[in-house]
């Protein structure tokens, strides 16, 4: 394996070595690494490669692949892209998840890359198009689109392009317009202003004018003007036109087809794992995605024909150019394709079943691990799982700069997303005088300096306990029960505090979102038991809302908590503590979902549609206990739980 790795492209030498992401444009043919400061530009007449590595479980990292391919781009670079990205995949051990980018018709995953998103640019290299001159500046019109990721397309500037369904932005040389149509969404029109932020400290160095200008407002005034006199004065706009981007894919039921020697050949027989071969390719049409799976013992050349045989696959059944394209190596397939077929085993079970489960259970007391009133025979994923002793001492630090500062009695369970902490809980268990439970915690927005250095002072200090504590790491949105029990409640904030966050979204010229005392807060009290129950900040508008929890609305000095008709009791006691935690002595303006007045509706930019559906939890699965033993057979007396 060693030797064929050599063999490939050496551009991908030493890719996916740390977190974060990785582009490479196609250039004559071969990938070339593009620097940091071209991150988020994506040329139509160039195709390109983006990495995205990502922690994984026990330290390891997943990585997702995807190649864009701009609208203008030959044949002929489309295709080295793909064949490009499976020979980057075999140098990565041949685990990653591939996927087809079109221009205009990106994933939301690969958008989730780029804050606050790409910006789609005419020209290119590859394609032999000419970049506009830098001193030249040309006046664009994009339409914005997007509730949670932004996307940005370049279109005609003429007054024909505008509607009233949609949001666009104008960026002139001397300011940049917002035009909010008439039946915009307010979503997308906040979306739109972090896009001007970024494009005015981007491409203007800060020195431009901004307006907003609402569709259907008539009055007269000197922004209003301004923009309309670009488009040759103030008309009439139409109705919306609709295009092939409006077009969304229908999900139909999935069928399987086996590729060989470059054919397509249906498979008839109920979708089962038993049908995947390791030494064949597969497609699974899903109608709005196709999957090709690759069984892990098949040829490189194999999976590249692959990949051309379901662009191919797609060209023949004349299916929309936003049909998504995911490549999948077996064993590391995702819950979205295993989920299409009847019969998929979950992992193998040891023999004995309960028996087994009962050893596992009784190894997690043994170890410390806070069994409370554990009878026999009962399984480890009981309705309410194993929890630490209460009564401990809790202790946790912030990392800011090159260390840890302790955080403040008050503040203990509060964590911004922008950060990482580390947490320590002393306690004494049944059997042991004393124990601890160790832990650093990384928030999805934390820089990686922050990440590394809360890894680094974690195993010192469990070093300086002689190694007692069994240290873990935990990401944000994956907090197992014992963590989120221990804090009570335990309440998740956006934005960051640490230096190297602030200096990131100054760099990045983002909006600070950081949560204040005064600032339009949201919310959400998820959760029945002491072991779920979390408190998320999300955004503050009211599709976030959801009837099956509770939230609590914070307005400059007023605070509302809002129950959905599907709440429980357990919540709105979680919303009073928030609310005494984030302002002491407050009064709450308690409201029922359907009885809102205007002045709840008010700072969530008014009245919305929102979801009755319960979010689904991650998939659980049976946990695995492993025995290590040296080359001679004898058992070392380790173990290693998966869970």
């Amino acid at each position: 394996m060693a030797s064929s790795v050599k063999a490939l492209e050496p551009a991908f030498q030493g890719a996916g070595q740390k977190l974060g992401t990785e582009i490479w444009r196609i250039e004559n043919f071969q990938p070339v690494p593009l620097p940091k400061s071209e991150f988020g530009k994506f040329y139509s007449g160039d195709s390109y490669i983006v990495l995205q590595t990502s922690p994984g479980k026990g330290g390891a990292y997943l990585y997702d692949i995807h190649f864009w391919i701009g609208k203008d781009t030959s044949q002929d670079e489309a295709g080295t892209s793909a064949i490009k990205t499976v020979e980057l995949d075999a140098i990565l051990g041949g685990r990653a998840v591939q996927h087809r980018e079109l221009q205009g018709h990106e994933s939301d995953k690969f958008l989730s890359y780029f804050k606050p998103c790409i910006i789609p640019m005419e020209g290119g290299i590859a394609s032999g198009f000419k970049k506009p001159e830098e001193e030249e500046f040309e006046t664009r019109l994009y339409v914005c689109k997007g509730k949670r990721v932004v996307k940005l397309k370049q279109v005609q500037f003429s007054r024909s392009s505008l509607n009233h369904e949609d949001v666009f932005i104008l960026d002139s040389k001397e300011k940049i317009y917002q035009f909010n149509g008439a039946n915009s969404n307010i979503q997308e029109r906040a979306k739109a202003l972090e896009v001007i932020q970024y494009l005015k400290e981007k491409y203007h160095e800060g020195n431009c004018g901004v307006a907003i200008v609402d569709d259907g407002k008539l009055q007269a005034d000197s922004d209003s003007g301004e923009f309309w006199v670009l488009f040759g004065g103030f008309a009439p706009i139409g109705k919306k036109v609709p295009s092939e981007d409006d077009i969304v894919p229908e999900k139909t039921a999935p069928a399987l087809y086996s590729i060989t020697d470059n054919q397509v050949n249906a498979v008839d027989a109920e979708l089962s794992k038993s049908l995947l071969e390791n030494n064949k390719c597969y497609i699974l049409d899903c109608g709005a995605e196709i999957f090709v799976w690759i069984g892990r013992v098949t040829q490189i050349d194999e999976r590249k024909s692959a990949i051309q045989a379901a662009e191919e696959f797609i060209a023949n059944q004349n299916r929309p150019k936003s049909t998504r394209i995911s490549r999948l190596i077996q064993g590391y397939e995702t819950h979205e394709f295993k989920s299409n077929f009847d019969s998929w085993p979950s992992g193998s079970v040891p023999s004995g079943g309960e028996e087994g489960r009962g050893k596992v259970a009784a190894l997690l007391k043994q170890q410390g691990d806070g069994v409370k009133a554990a009878n026999k025979g009962v399984p480890v994923n009981e309705e309410v799982p194993p929890l630490l002793e209460e009564g401990g001492k809790l202790e946790v630090w912030h990392i800011n700069g090159s260390a840890k500062t302790p955080v403040p009695k008050e503040d203990i369970g509060k964590f911004y997303s922008g950060d990482c902490y580390i947490v320590l809980y002393t306690y004494h268990s049944h059997d042991k005088k004393e124990d601890f439970y160790l832990c650093y915690w990384i928030g999805k927005d934390s820089v990686e300096e922050d990440q590394n250095l809360a890894a680094q002072l974690a195993n010192t200090m469990c070093n300086s306990l002689k190694n007692r504590p069994v240290l873990g790491r935990i990401f944000q949105g994956k907090e197992p029960p014992q963590f989120v029990a221990i804090f009570q409640p335990l309440i998740l904030f956006k934005g960051g505090l640490s230096s190297g966050y602030k200096n990131y979204i100054a760099d990045k010229g983002l909006n600070d979102e950081t949560y204040t005392s005064d600032c339009v807060a949201l919310i959400q009290i998820s959760g029945t038991s002491v072991h779920k129950s979390k408190a998320v900040q999300v955004d503050p508008v009211a599709s976030s809302l959801n009837s099956n929890d509770c939230f609590l609305l914070q307005s400059g000095s007023s605070m509302f908590s809002w129950q959905g008709n599907q709440g429980t009791f357990e919540q709105q006691q979680l919303v009073a503590k928030v609310a005494e935690i984030l302002k002491p002595g407050v009064t709450l303006k308690h409201t029922k979902e359907g009885t809102e007045s205007s002045s709840f509706w008010f700072p969530l930019g008014g009245k919305q549609s929102y979801t009755s559906k319960k979010v689904s939890p991650d998939t659980a699965r049976d946990p695995h206990l492993f025995t290590f033993s040296n080359n001679r057979g004898q058992c070392s007396f380790a173990y290693l739980f998966v869970l």
